[in-house]
Parts: C-alpha cells; sequence; structure tokens
C-alpha cells in the first residue's frame, strides 16, 4: 500500500509529453509540467537511478518543487541553453522555476572516462514574479531504482542527508526543511522579487559531506550553465526554416553526451514502453555505435564538428583490440558487460512489465556495425579529421573483419531476438565498409588492399541486388527469402548504396509508403515478422523522417515537408520527440527524449532547406 504523503503527490502516471529533460552531459532528470522531478540518474546517466516514480508512482520517489493553488502553466528553455523554465500562475501570484544541472567549468578539459565528481547537483530555483506564492518542496530520495527507502536526516534547517546501501545525497533549501516519509519537506511562501533555492547533490563518501552551496553561489552556478550552453549553440550554423527546431535538436544530443568520454545515451531512460502494458521495454542508457555514428553526421552539417573527434577518441578506447570481438552497444566508458536484469518489484511505467536494467543486445552479432564504424571514420575526415597511422590500421582491421564474415547472418539492426538472418541492411552497411575504406585509401594515399576491397564491394552489392529485391514484392524485402517489407531499406539511398530514382528503390518506397505507414503516414518499421518478442509497438519516429528524406531525394520536397511537419507535430511542447508515436491515441512511446528521433530530424530538416535553395550546402554523406 502506498504511504499516503507519497501518494497525495504521486496519483498517477504523467504522459511522457509531460517530461522535460536537464543535464550536465554526466547524468540527467526528467522534470514534469507540475514541476516534479520523477527520473533522476547521478553521477551518471546509467546510474541506478534516484528518484524513478515515473517506473512506479508508489516506490520510486520524487523530487517536486511548485506553488500550490496553481491555475496556469507554461514552460520553455531559455534560449539556446538545457536550462528550463517552468512558469507558473496561481490565485495569489506569479512566478517561475529555473531547473538545470551545472555544468562542470573543467568540462571541456580532459578527464578519464570513469571519473565521478561530487560537484554534481540538481539546482531548482523558484522565483516570485508577482504578488505571493505559497510553495511545497517535498523531495523523496528512493535508492536503487526505489528498491532502497533511506535513512533521512537533519544536519541543520536547511540542510538534508539521506542515505541507503552505497548511495548518499544531500538535499539543500533555503526554506526550513523537516523530515517526513524518509524525505524531506519544505513549505512556506515568497513574494515578489523573493527567491527559493533547492538542491539535491550526489555524495561520494560517507565520512564527508559537502557543504551546500550559498543562493550567491548557485545564482553563479546558472550563470556558468547558461554561458556554457549558449556558447556550444553559437556554433551552429544551420539559419533555415527550421532553425529552431533543429537548435533544440542538436542541443538535445549534446544533452545525451556523456562529456569524460564522448559517448552518446540513446535515451536518458529505461523500460518506457513501446506499448503501454506491454513488455517491450528496454535500457537504452548506453552508447550504440549505430546512433552515435548517425549523430555525428547530423551535428557535423549544423557545424558541430567537436563531437566526432570526441567520438573518434572514444571508439578507439572502447573498441581497441580484435575486429571479431566488436560489440553493438558499450558502456559510457567502454565497458563491455551491459548485463540485462529485470526488477520485478517495480510495476513499470503505466503497469509496463518487466522493468529492465542493462541490455542483452550488447552480445548480439550485427554486422551493419562494422559499416558504421567505417562511416564515422568518414564523416570525421570530410569534416577536417585526419586518420593517422594507428588510426588507420584499427580502420583496416575492421576492414578486415566485413571481407572474412559480411556472408554470415546476423540479428540486425532492430535487435530482434528470433534468430539470425540474412538481413538486408546489414549487407548494405557491409558494402558502406568496404566503399568508405576504397575511398579513404584513394583519396588519402592510404597504405591498402584497394582492389581487393573494391571486388568484395562489388560481390556485397552484387548479391543484395539479386538476393535482397523481391520480384514479387516489387521492393527490398527484410532478409532473404523473406517478402516482408523493412524500414531500415530506407537508409539504402542515404548511405549510397543505390538512388532514390532507381526503379527499384522508387517501388521500395511506395511499398514502404504503401504497407508499412499509418493514415497519417507515419513509418513502422517491419510488417509480418516474428521478432521473438511479444506484443506490439508504434510507428518509429526515426523511420518516418528517412521517409521524408526519401522523397526528397525523388524530388517530391512538398510532400516531404508535409509529413515533416506531421512527424514535428508529435513532438512536446519543448520540441522532445519519443522513439514511437501511438498514432491512435496520440501518445509517446518508448524511451525519452530519443537521440535516433532527434538527429533524424536535423538530417531532414537540412535536406528541406537545401531543396528549397536549390543547392547542397553541406558535404554530401557519401
Amino acid at each position: 500500500m502506498a504511504r499516503p504523503e507519497l501518494a497525495a503527490l504521486v496519483l498517477t502516471y504523467k504522459p511522457i509529453y509531460e517530461y522535460g529533460l536537464i543535464s550536465d552531459m554526466h547524468g540527467s532528470a526528467l522534470v514534469g509540467s507540475d514541476g516534479s522531478i520523477d527520473w533522476c540518474c547521478i553521477p551518471r546517466f546509467d546510474s541506478a537511478a534516484l528518484f524513478s516514480s515515473i517506473l512506479d508512482s508508489n516506490k520510486g520517489g520524487f523530487f517536486k518543487l511548485a506553488p500550490t493553488n496553481v491555475t496556469e502553466t507554461s514552460r520553455r528553455y531559455l534560449p539556446n541553453t538545457n536550462i528550463l523554465e517552468t512558469s507558473f500562475t496561481t490565485r495569489t501570484g506569479a512566478g517561475v522555476l529555473l531547473d538545470f544541472m551545472p555544468v562542470h567549468r573543467h568540462i571541456a578539459m580532459p578527464r578519464e572516462p570513469m571519473e565521478e565528481t561530487d560537484f554534481q547537483r540538481v539546482v531548482r530555483i523558484l522565483h516570485c514574479t508577482r504578488g505571493r506564492l505559497d510553495f511545497e518542496m517535498e523531495c523523496c530520495p528512493r535508492f536503487d531504482y526505489g528498491i532502497v527507502v533511506p535513512h533521512a536526516s537533519l544536519s541543520s534547517p536547511n540542510i538534508g542527508m539521506a542515505h541507503g546501501g552505497a548511495d548518499a545525497v544531500s538535499v539543500y533549501c533555503s526554506a526550513s526543511l523537516s523530515v517526513v516519509n524518509d524525505g524531506f519537506r519544505a513549505r512556506g511562501a515568497i513574494f515578489e522579487r523573493e527567491k527559493l533555492y533547492a538542491t539535491v547533490s550526489n555524495q561520494l563518501s560517507f565520512s564527508h559531506w559537502s557543504e551546500p552551496l550559498t543562493p550567491a553561489e548557485l545564482e553563479q552556478e546558472l550563470a556558468d550553465t547558461t554561458a556554457f550552453w549558449e556558447t556550444w549553440s553559437s556554433q551552429i550554423t544551420f539559419q533555415g526554416e527550421y532553425r529552431e527546431a533543429v537548435l533544440r535538436s542538436a542541443l538535445t544530443l549534446k544533452a545525451l553526451t556523456y562529456a569524460p568520454s564522448g559517448g552518446l545515451v540513446a535515451a536518458p531512460t529505461t523500460s518506457l514502453p513501446e506499448a503501454i502494458g506491454g513488455g517491450r521495454n528496454w535500457d537504452y542508457r548506453y552508447t550504440w555505435i549505430r546512433d552515435t555514428t548517425f549523430a555525428l553526421y547530423a551535428l557535423s552539417i549544423i557545424g558541430c564538428t567537436g563531437e566526432t573527434r570526441a567520438f573518434k577518441d572514444w571508439l578507439e578506447w572502447s573498441t581497441s583490440g580484435r575486429a571479431r570481438d566488436l560489440q553493438v552497444v558499450y558502456g559510457l566508458g567502454g565497458e563491455r558487460r551491459l548485463t540485462e536484469i529485470e526488477i520485478p518489484e517495480l510495476e513499470g511505467y503505466e503497469k509496463s512489465r518487466p522493468v529492465r536494467i542493462g541490455n542483452g543486445a550488447y552480445d548480439q552479432f550485427q554486422l551493419d556495425i562494422y559499416g558504421e564504424i567505417m562511416d564515422s571514420a568518414h564523416i570525421f575526415r570530410k569534416f577536417g579529421g585526419d586518420v593517422d597511422a594507428e588510426y588507420w590500421e584499427y580502420l583496416r582491421r575492421v576492414v578486415n573483419f566485413v571481407m572474412d564474415h559480411w556472408k554470415e547472418p546476423d540479428e540486425g539492426i532492430w535487435e530482434t531476438r528470433g534468430g539470425r538472418q540474412h538481413f538486408i541492411f546489414s549487407k548494405v552497411m557491409c558494402w558502406v565498409a568496404m566503399d568508405r575504406a576504397v575511398k579513404a585509401a584513394t583519396d588519402l594515399g592510404l597504405p591498402g588492399d584497394v582492389d581487393v576491397w573494391k571486388k568484395v564491394r562489388e560481390e556485397i552489392r552484387a548479391e543484395v541486388m539479386e538476393k535482397g529485391f523481391s520480384v514479387g514484392r516489387q521492393a527490398f524485402v527484410q532478409s532473404y527469402g523473406s517478402t516482408n517489407l523493412d524500414a531500415a531499406n530506407l537508409m539504402l539511398p542515404l548511405v549510397g548504396f543505390i538512388r532514390a530514382t532507381d526503379p527499384k528503390m522508387r517501388s521500395t518506397i511506395r511499398a514502404i509508403q504503401a504497407d508499412l505507414t499509418s493514415p497519417q503516414g507515419f513509418v513502422y518499421r517491419y510488417t509480418d515478422f516474428d521478432d521473438g518478442l511479444d506484443g506490439t509497438e508504434g510507428s518509429f519516429t526515426i523511420c518516418t523522417f528517412w521517409l521524408a528524406d526519401n522523397l526528397i531525394q525523388l524530388g517530391e520536397a512538398d510532400e516531404a515537408r508535409k509529413l515533416f511537419d506531421a512527424a514535428m507535430g508529435c513532438a512536446n511542447d519543448l520540441g522532445l520527440l519519443s522513439e514511437e508515436f501511438d498514432t491512435a491515441t496520440g501518445a509517446m512511446l518508448g524511451n525519452f527524449p530519443q537521440a535516433f528521433s532527434h538527429l533524424a530530424m536535423i538530417n531532414t530538416a537540412v535536406q528541406l532547406q537545401e531543396a528549397a535553395d536549390g543547392a547542397a550546402h553541406i558535404p554530401d554523406r557519401t
């Protein structure tokens, strides 16, 4: 049974669209439109959650700060930042709540990938701008995803300490605290021009509690964090029609980057379901080679090229060794074992069980990642990076592995659990690996068996054209011998394997439009395929953007724009996109916000602008 104090504040699950993301590029939090932080992982994105009521409204814990008697709410990010501002109007006044995670002042300095510091905190500043605000702050830490209820105590009227198991946090509030329900509460009122400050900070030592910052110091952290995000945003070169949406997507991708290593998390959450009540609930708080490579291209074409170098360094760090030992997904610091387990104590978002941590895909065989590694190197050099001898030797090992293994079946881009097959997308990405190797060696005069690479490249292409295209289906299908469609094949023109205007690709696009889309035009991943999992899923946001990209290449920019605008209509009021969308209910589905969705949005927006201008302004991906 829920404790009454907790149940009073967390009665139901909020729709996913009600959340906003804050991040310090180490960890992250999701802030609800009601002022409640229902998900927070510090010190790292993949740390055991401190607040996780989004996954269990009774056990998960939360950190709520808001006025009482609210009559109207709106929110935005402060311009060019990841600082969230929520505006409240009440019966007695008005005010704004600022939520952010301070960016370390030495964030750009070289650091060890596994470094943790005691500087990490969530900062909340409630400012009364008119009249009087009666407020309530309630901070209920629940460690290890809500499993461990901490011991809470006060060391002073304004400082609380909570610890349980191996975890500890300090809580500060400029108003007096009391211990309630194994957490902390403050109530009171502030008047026009007054501010209330509240923080929760991770503690790395039980024997030393760091002193809380003063309000003046917290204001300085706000200024420093604002300056960091504004400086980073200033490098974005895109000035087209969708600039604000592109800027928000770029800032979201940066917020999902683990600063010490350059790895990008696919999403900051785990187990937000692909269908409400279903079991397709996965942990996305890790770095997929595929996702990061796609994101690098999206960031590079709008002027953010520093991330490409950072990922190159992370890739060499994390994947050094034998090419056959490469993984699909790694931990943020390069960890290789991401054992997937379930947490049976949690009921899951809207009772969508199981809740999982870890990801079993880490030991899958997915051939496409080798093409994505070579593509990331291709992007790196096309945007000014230097391919030195050591890096090239590493890439040659990748190429050699592809030559030896491209004919094997694999689990594929969608990480199916129904057995290995000869997926078309995987074969095409093997072609990409050979193609990028040939181009690098030729363009840069690098050593390599270029003639052999060209021969293998043509062998892969010939086999895909023969076995991957179904005459009866008039489309590239999911795998050899299949008649199923797969939206991943929309990537074929985007990586340069075939032109969208080629009759075989054009008919593939039309088949996907006819059989893989909702009435709104949103694209599903595949049809009639046993992927080894129970349940259903929504339309995939990235696939919808891929379809728009193909329409642009077909010269159908107006139709692409309509589809793009429809897909952007699936974003929440802050411009954040989920992994999937339920076209029947309008609900966001899957982990949130999703890097895949935001990087694809950037690519499509840039291509639409080029179509409108009648000229390309960026280096072609191929």
